[in-house]
């Protein structure tokens, strides 16, 4: 997802809009830009790739201004070039821009029918142009923005400056998020509070259809409609701090290794000392639930897998789980009073916050697990249950993983303590093993080097297969994700039982398999799945506890001996080590980890 960054002020502005730029790279992008208005015109700086290259240029020749705009392009419309590059710029305006616009081709041909030139291959551009065009009419900024923002179709979040308004920058969201700041005879716009930390802490957030023009000592939003609204500010945890990787290679090494802390933080706000769960209140009652719909995408799709699996065994409640991107498509029939579970990272995914709207549609409660409790999907949602994993900087999700799954596992042992299909001493076990899931972690942690003597074998394979039963077949699928993500190789999850009904085809010598195996009731089933693996030449990857590793009878290619805990927990455990793999393979390999090609850290267009 792009990042934006603008600043308004007294001070010069480049400086503070590359450090902004900085801290929204996490977010994945291919090219950037900042662009400021001095003497009476616009000034900007353009690279393809990534900010250094920026830097660099403005080392050469830095942009003067105290007001400017920033930004960090992942491409959609025409490739990550310098000339697709923002800000794009015209006579009387620079502009930025997150989301894709839809009709840009029917704009901007009539726009160049009224001899705009065009200069990229974006849809942005276009905005550009389109708000010139007013200009050129006679409009004020105001009213030159808000009468293009009624011509757009699609998602968005923008902001610009104007030639001749050294006071003003105006920025706009529909469809993608845009945080307002409020500083000291400063105002700032972002795509998230991140990227403002180091200017303030005190931030709003515009809502759907809002549009805002910021002076140096006010900002005045404006809904949909054009009519002036107030938004609440909040005053956020984040600090100037930069978020670093510390003695760490990689923000995801570092995220991996953060996990027995932020899993025992989650569990601390959900659960009381005494073992007594204390969640957010909920406006239903479950035990009138009759289906729960739970919706995500990618790794929070995989969480809300593991979630069906608690919240069918525990609870016995029927659970429909869809991908996101194709739930409101399906147009699924909903029951009346149903509740509609959501999960997200960054609470600004467009095609989870697309399904929320369609299930509130349909009458649906929402309720969401986020990791970012002022997030558009926060304030669509009727509660908001927090993970508290804090900013996940790496694109591929470890942390914020392992945290829903937390934060799912209690809201699954409240529900079934409230349907009366779980009783109180199971409950407790239940949250004591959750409890205990950090120390079995770090355990874990500690014989990193095991896995990663591995991850150099396995860095040559071109496919790997990754095999699971129950609850951890949801994890053969996010740990084939996260080896695809990090280390591009191909890698596919499957149901252990669904190996005979294909990938079996696949398996030869050169064909790495990694299975998930405690030995639970399931064990057995799974043994023969690696027996039929081994004795095809296979290389079996095993990961398993002591018990599960005597009772196999024959030697895998590798294996790795897991702590034993209650089974329910077994996901968050087996998570850790399937995240070291894929990350280790990716270092061998020497792919971009934390910033892998072509990804961006959360997708807020479809």
């Amino acid at each position: 997802m792009c990042g934006i960054v603008g600043i308004l002020g007294e001070r010069l502005v480049a400086p503070l809009l590359l450090d902004g730029l900085k801290r929204l790279e996490y977010r994945g992008y291919d090219s950037a830009g900042i662009a400021t208005l001095a003497n009476g015109h616009i000034e900007y700086r353009r690279a393809e790739g990534k900010l250094d290259k920026l830097v660099a240029k403005l080392q050469q020749d830095m942009l003067p201004g105290t007001v400017g705009i920033g930004h960090t392009r992942w491409a959609t419309h025409g490739k990550p070039t310098e000339d697709n590059a923002h800000p794009h710029v015209t006579d009387k305006v620079a502009l930025v821009h997150n989301g894709i616009i839809e009709n840009y081709r029917e704009l901007r041909q009539a726009l160049e029918k009224k001899k705009h030139q065009f200069k990229s291959e974006t849809d942005t551009e276009t905005i550009a142009h389109l708000i010139t065009d007013y200009l050129d009419q006679g409009m004020t900024p105001q009213q030159a923005t808000a009468a293009a923002l009624k011509q757009l179709e699609g998602a968005f979040a923008i902001a610009v400056i104007f030639v001749g308004h050294k006071n003003l920058l105006i920025g706009a969201r529909r469809g993608s998020p845009l945080a307002v700041g409020y500083g000291d005879g400063e105002m700032y716009l972002g795509s998230d509070a991140l990227a403002l930390a180091p200017l303030t802490n005190r931030i709003s957030y515009l809502e759907e259809g809002d549009w805002v023009e910021l002076h140096a000592d006010k900002a005045i939003v404006h809904d949909s409609n054009d009519k002036i609204v107030e938004r609440k500010i909040h005053v956020t945890a984040m600090t100037g701090a930069a978020v670093g990787k510390g003695q760490y290679n990689h923000f995801m090494l570092k995220e991996i290794f953060e996990q027995p802390a932020v899993i025992g933080e989650t569990m601390t706000s959900l659960v009381t000392p005494e073992n007594e769960l204390s969640l957010p209140k909920l406006p239903f009652d479950w035990t009138k639930i009759s289906r729960l719909t739970i919706v995500g995408c990618g790794t929070a799709y995989y969480a809300g897998m593991v979630a069906k699996y608690w919240f069918e065994q525990l609870v016995r409640l029927p659970v429909e789980i869809d991908i996101a991107s194709e739930f409101r498509y399906r147009e699924a029939p909903m029951p009346e009073g149903g509740v509609t579970l959501a999960i997200s990272q960054s609470g600004e995914t467009a095609d989870t916050m697309a399904a929320l709207h369609y299930a509130k549609s349909q009458g649906q409660k929402i309720i969401s697990v986020l990791n970012a409790p002022h997030s558009s999907m926060a304030r669509i949602s009727d509660v908001v249950v927090p993970t508290l994993a804090g900013p996940e900087i790496g694109v591929a999700s470890t942390k914020a993983y392992t945290t829903q799954l937390t934060a799912l596992l209690c809201l699954a042992v409240a529900a079934a303590l409230a349907r009366g299909k779980l009783g109180e001493k199971r409950a407790g076990e239940i949250l004591q093993a959750l409890r205990e899931i950090p120390a079995h972690i770090n355990l874990i942690l500690r014989d990193e080097h095991h896995i990663q003597e591995l991850a150099q074998n396995l860095s040559d394979a071109t496919d790997v297969l990754y095999l699971g039963r129950g609850l951890l077949y949801p994890l053969a699928m996010e740990g084939s994700l996260k080896m695809k993500e990090v280390s591009y190789i191909h890698a596919e999850g499957y149901p252990a039982g669904e190996m005979k009904h294909g990938p079996i085809a696949l398996i030869d010598e050169n064909m790495p398999v990694v299975f998930l195996a405690p030995s639970d009731n399931l064990f057995d089933k799974t043994a023969s799945n690696i027996q039929e693996t081994i004795a095809r030449g296979g290389k079996v990857v095993l990961f398993s506890d002591a018990a599960g590793l005597a009772k196999l009878g024959m030697k895998p290619y590798w294996s790795m001996m897991l702590p034993v805990v209650d089974p329910v927990v077994l996901p968050l455990l087996y998570a850790v080590p399937v995240q070291l793999l894929a990350y280790h393979t990716a270092v061998a390999k020497g792919t971009d980890v934390d910033q892998p090609r072509n990804l961006a850290k959360s997708v807020t267009v479809e």
